[in-house]
């Protein structure tokens, strides 16, 4: 019995190309680009000195989660999320509710 040899190739490509060969991939950068653009919407709504706390966080359906560096900071931005729900909606984003998770270094 002979055994075929099996020569590989690797070829580079870049992230992009890797993305738009991938639809799970092309799926996750497009919710990784909506909840940015989420959080650049709802931050005009935020105090200054709490903007440089939040980071965008996952979407799940209709819930998006904000991520919050520390427990004040939470704790502040949780009297604001039914402006921020409001806001998202009426700038056309299907978003019933934002959860918020204090994010661990």
């Amino acid at each position: 019995m002979q055994h075929a040899t099996i020569t590989r190739r690797h070829h580079a490509i870049t992230a992009e190309q890797a993305v738009r060969a991938s639809p799970t991939l092309t799926q996750l950068v497009a919710l990784t680009q909506d909840s940015q653009r989420r959080l650049r919407a709802v931050l005009p709504l935020v105090p200054p000195a709490l903007r440089d706390c939040l980071e965008a966080g996952p979407i799940e359906g209709s819930s998006w989660c904000v991520l919050v560096r520390n427990n004040a900071a939470a704790s502040k931005l949780r009297y604001l999320l039914p402006g921020m729900e409001a806001h998202l909606r009426v700038k056309g984003w299907d978003v019933e509710r934002i959860r918020i998770k204090v994010s661990t270094p």
